[in-house]
């Protein structure tokens, strides 16, 4: 058996989209498991689409993910002498031909096609044209692009490992575009002559590809190189079962990363679609993934993009960092929110609070929001928070009492605060979460924050009790407010 060799081939017309993420890992993961190489080709021949943005965004994603290439990036528009070269060689078998009808002339012939109720396709004009009328043609400089000539009899066969094998009828495949009039190959030409040239010995990839196979197959047997073996993926599909997309959330890889996703949660999400281990194991370390990665384990199914699962699973890492790698890893999406610096008792400060959250979190993303009121001067009333809580009777008297007992506790610690809750839960003959929910809304802004007490001692008296006494004087302009 060859040494495995694998390619991921992005183009840089867009962001990495968890389809190509996904193609980009099981490559990687084929590689590291059969010790190979992890080839990385940007395939840029679209120059009207090409942008550096959407190169250095696939770049940054395939970091941010850790599949790290052993050789590239190759650059196809850095090949073009390659590609000429390969042509020519087609040109003199007769296997390819210049092709100077027009878009205008291909409409009309799909139109006439159409109208006969045929399937549409190239007719084959250009390659009938007599060797005088050709170099007249080519003599008089008009822009032509260059097409392969298929055989048209008999079958293709590919023996997918993941789909099996599967038959195609080479009478359905037209002559098709190997070099567009700009002189840039199209996608179905560089793709071979570079796979061949590259030594590729698997190309896994989307099974948007698979029809596209028949084509290439053709041409590696005519430039005389043995073709690598295929494996078409599944597609990812959104939970609705159709083709995902950006109504559906987040797709692109980044989007992931700025929401709060740690890299390694992803990558071991990504590679349950459309593989499994076993029926049961779901979290899966790096090196496991290498280890037990097969390409035989990969389904035929389309994968259907979870969300909530995500999220899930995602917690799962979150939970497991030290308390110390969950600050480091924190502080990106803090900014704006903690200072730049920090001193000590500032770090431990963070450290304490960030503890608290670290189990009520699924994405790191989440924390700004719970983060942001231990440092704010002001915080924002839920609204519906505020009709639930603030419109309660006994409400202003119990912020008054809890004010009384605050404005001279000391030391402010949790151990401190609880009993003064008890004893007004008893006073006011209440639920103690009757006594809690009006606090939490007037320091936190919300219903939702960390244990009561735990809060309170983090935040500080000053800043506690401040926030009652302005949660008071807005429960008396409510009326006023209410009025008009």
């Amino acid at each position: 058996m060859k040494p495995v060799r694998v390619r991921f081939a992005p183009s840089p017309t867009g962001h990495l989209h968890v389809g190509g993420a996904r193609t980009a890992l099981f490559n990687y993961l084929f590689a590291r498991h059969h010790d190979g190489t992890f080839v990385l080709r940007i395939e840029d021949t679209d120059t009207e689409r090409n942008t550096e943005e959407s190169l250095q965004g696939i770049l940054e994603g395939l970091a941010w993910l850790g599949l790290t290439w052993d050789e590239g990036p190759y650059h196809q528009s850095q090949r073009l002498d390659v590609y000429r070269e390969h042509l020519q060689r087609l040109l003199e078998a007769g296997r390819a031909y210049p092709c100077f009808c027009t878009p205008e002339e291909l409409d009309a012939m799909r139109a006439e096609q159409r109208a006969r109720g045929e399937a549409t396709g190239y007719n084959g004009r250009c390659f009938h044209l007599s060797e005088e009328e050709r170099q007249a043609k080519l003599d008089a400089g008009i822009p032509r692009a260059y097409r392969f000539r298929v055989e048209r009899e008999g079958e293709t066969v590919i023996d997918d490992l993941i789909r099996g094998k599967v038959v195609f009828h080479n009478s359905v495949l037209d002559d098709f575009v190997i070099v567009k009039s700009d002189g840039m190959p199209t996608y179905q030409f560089a793709v071979v002559v570079d796979d061949a040239l590259m030594g590729i010995t698997h190309v896994i990839r989307g099974e948007e590809h698979l029809s596209n196979t028949p084509k290439q197959m053709q041409l590696y047997d005519a430039l005389g190189y043995e073709p690598p073996q295929f494996a078409h993926i599944p597609l990812i599909l959104a939970p609705d079962r159709s083709k995902l997309s950006k109504r559906h959330g987040a797709v692109w890889v980044g989007q992931f990363r700025d929401q709060g996703y740690l890299p390694e949660a992803f990558i071991n999400y990504l590679a349950l679609l459309g593989w499994a281990y076993d029926d049961k194991t779901e979290i899966f370390s790096r090196d496991e993934l290498i280890r037990y990665f097969e390409l035989e384990k990969v389904s035929r199914n389309g994968a259907v993009f979870d969300y909530k699962k995500l999220q899930w699973m995602n917690g799962v890492y979150l939970r497991e960092l030290s308390l110390e790698e969950f600050v480091e890893r924190s502080l990106p999406y803090l900014r704006g929110i903690v200072p730049d610096e920090m001193s000590e008792q500032e770090r431990e400060r963070l450290a304490r609070i960030l503890s608290l959250l670290q189990t009520r979190v699924s994405t790191l993303g989440e924390l700004p929001a719970q983060v942001e009121y231990f440092y704010s001067d002001e915080v924002t009333f839920d609204p519906k928070a505020v009709r639930k809580f603030f419109t309660r009777d006994y409400v202003p008297a119990l912020f008054d009492k809890l004010l009384a007992e605050f404005v001279s506790l000391a030391p402010f610690t949790e151990e401190r605060i609880e009993p003064i809750f008890h004893r007004l839960r008893d006073e006011f003959e209440l639920k103690l979460g009757d006594v809690i929910q009006p606090v939490r809304v007037a320091v936190t802004g919300s219903t939702v924050s960390p244990p009561m007490y735990e809060t309170l001692a983090l935040l500080g008296r000053a800043k506690t009790c401040e926030r009652l006494r302005r949660a008071a004087a807005y429960i008396k302009q409510m009326p006023a407010e209410s009025a008009q």
